[in-house]
């Protein structure tokens, strides 16, 4: 059985790699305790610099797992709350850790996926990869990327992409700051790591880490707060009737009755 995530260094760049492209790189438990160990062991690496997350196969990420969303809504609440805190720690260290990380993005993010790229510092994307939080579509409530969508990118376009649960492409995401670039199929990571390099080349680490930690610092006590009831928000979501509907219907290919 395959790693779900694969890591290597090269020339002072950690590349963190994806590995479920038969799942479309949705967020198992695995991924996300296989993706929180890459980004601690990267993070204290003094031979790196810059942190590349990419995927392989034709997605990004599709988001969580949905088979075992639905395994969870057996659970009780406090196992689903740490299930739920398991993913929030994961988001918070890729958004406070002391390097900066870039997003390589092939595919198309979808929910969680899209909430990756968020918490990323930078994201290149292809043209043709859609971007979307879509939690809303099938009862579900997508509350720990909200935090972290309206730091970034302010209250009334959080809203506006949280509550329509639509699908945005990538020049959209470029112009609302979701994302830095669009670039090419053929020349993506060849711009990413070029653009790695330069990070490398004409920035100070300790200058970078240090900007980044005072950035994120302008707001720590109110997203810790956020964050802890988002992750309660998150863990009664997937017990509630509409969640139950609407992960059923998707796995069914069926249309929900809301």
């Amino acid at each position: 059985m395959s790693k779900p995530v694969l890591t290597k260094v090269a020339n002072r760049i950690g590349y963190i790699t994806l590995n479920r492209p038969e799942k479309r790189n949705a967020l198992s438990p695995d991924l996300i305790l296989g993706l929180k160990e890459a980004f601690v062991e990267m993070g204290n690496r003094d031979d790196v610099k810059v942190i590349i997350l990419r995927a392989n196969g034709n997605a990004f990420c599709a988001g969580a797992d949905l088979s075992y969303l639905q395994e969870m809504q057996a659970f009780t609440f406090e196992e689903n709350l740490e299930d739920s805190n398991r993913l929030k720690d994961l988001f918070s260290l890729i958004y406070t850790l002391p390097k900066v990380v870039i997003a390589q993005i092939q595919g198309h993010a979808l929910a969680g996926g899209s909430g990756l790229v968020t918490v990323c510092d930078f994201g290149f994307s292809v043209p043709e990869a859609l971007f979307g939080y879509t939690e809303v579509r099938i009862g579900f409530v997508p509350a720990l990327v909200s935090v972290f969508l309206h730091e970034q990118i302010g209250g009334a376009k959080t809203q506006e992409l949280l509550l329509s649960g639509g699908l945005i492409t990538a020049a959209k995401a470029s112009e609302l700051g979701l994302i830095t670039e669009v670039v090419g199929d053929d020349s993506l990571e060849k711009e990413v790591i070029g653009f790695a390099k330069k990070l490398i080349r004409q920035n100070s680490g300790y200058s970078m880490g240090q900007t980044k930690k005072l950035i994120r610092a302008l707001s720590q006590e109110s997203r810790e707060k956020a964050l802890k009831m988002a992750a309660e928000i998150n863990a009664a979501a997937r017990s509630h009737e509409d969640c139950i509907k609407g992960i059923s219907s998707f796995l069914n290919k069926t249309e929900p009755n809301w």
